[in-house]
């Protein structure tokens, strides 16, 4: 029994930490999962075959599978915490702070609250969409803090076995503010502020000792606070309209050889085709005038 057992042990696969999709047998074993994902209605819609289309909704469920094998999570807890947000991939807060609990190196993340007083009237720097120059400009203004308070949170924890405190950069009111997080119109900074700063010190502390448990990736509160997509997109409507103009204003030109003689005033030379521009046969054709220019030479040119 002792021997069959240690068969069995030494015959189990051993699961690799990454998925190599340059092997045949992993490529196909991922692929056969894929479709499993892509099939069921437990996943997000950019994963489901009917929402997504059959073959995307595969091919983001194998990336899926390849992050949840790097990092060692649930496959079907990255596909409900990977979120797009303008095109980027960003983590739920909610989900890099368990990622981090849950990894056995580090104990559960901790936050530190400071109160620091009120903010005060403090000056800011906002980049406005100019729709005439269609770039951003730089508008300065008096942003008015008089009663809001500022707390800082720093996010705290220590390794496993060890005593060395590790600690995120301190993140506070005062820096979502001349951030622009705090002012951005629909920002969560003023109805949660707490909320807020502890999921952007988990997430500056991610990146600070664990960044392969983010994988590079920034939160979604993170991506919504950083991109804002009202004042990056270009409104293309008046150059569309521009270019209708330009275009009704043409006119259109005909290069057939009758029309070009009669709006040219230019006659076809005798014994030439005026449609085609070949020499007739027999035609003699007038030598051109040499007025200005050098003789031809009388031989061939070779």
């Amino acid at each position: 029994m002792a021997n069959e057992l240690a068969q069995t042990t030494s015959a189990a696969p051993v699961v690799s930490q990454t998925v190599n999709f340059f092997d045949p047998r992993q490529f196909d074993a991922v692929q056969r999962m894929s479709n499993v994902f892509a099939n069921s209605k437990l996943v997000p819609d950019m994963y489901q075959a009917d929402k997504a289309g059959r073959d995307q909704a595969i091919a983001n469920c194998m990336i899926a599978l390849d992050i949840a094998t790097r990092i060692g999570a649930s496959p079907l807890m990255v596909m409900q915490n990977l979120i797009i947000i303008y095109g980027r991939p960003s983590w739920s807060s909610k989900f890099l702070i368990a990622t981090v609990n849950t990894c056995g190196r580090f104990e559960p993340l901790k936050f530190r609250f400071t109160d620091k007083g009120k903010v005060g009237k403090v000056s800011i720097t906002e980049y406005v969409y100019d729709a005439q120059t269609r770039q951003k400009k730089a508008v300065t203004r008096e942003f008015d803090g008089t009663k809001v308070m500022d707390i800082e949170c720093v996010a705290y924890t220590t390794k496993k076995g060890s005593d060395d405190v590790l600690e995120s950069s301190p993140i506070s009111i005062r820096m979502a503010i001349d951030e622009g997080w705090y002012t951005k119109n629909g920002s969560k900074w003023r109805t949660m502020p707490r909320q807020m700063l502890m999921y952007r010190a988990a997430s500056f502390w991610t990146s600070a000792y664990a960044p392969e448990l983010s994988m590079g990736m920034r939160t979604v509160e993170e991506t919504q606070d950083i991109v804002d997509i009202t004042e990056t997109a270009v409104d293309v409507t008046e150059e569309v309209e521009k270019e209708k103009a330009v275009d009704a204003n043409r006119e259109e030109i005909d290069f057939s050889g009758e029309t070009a003689g009669e709006e040219t005033g230019v006659q076809a030379p005798e014994g030439v085709d005026a449609e085609t521009g070949e020499i007739k046969d027999g035609a003699q054709v007038p030598e051109a005038d040499q007025t200005g220019t050098d003789q031809a030479p009388e031989e061939p040119g070779y």
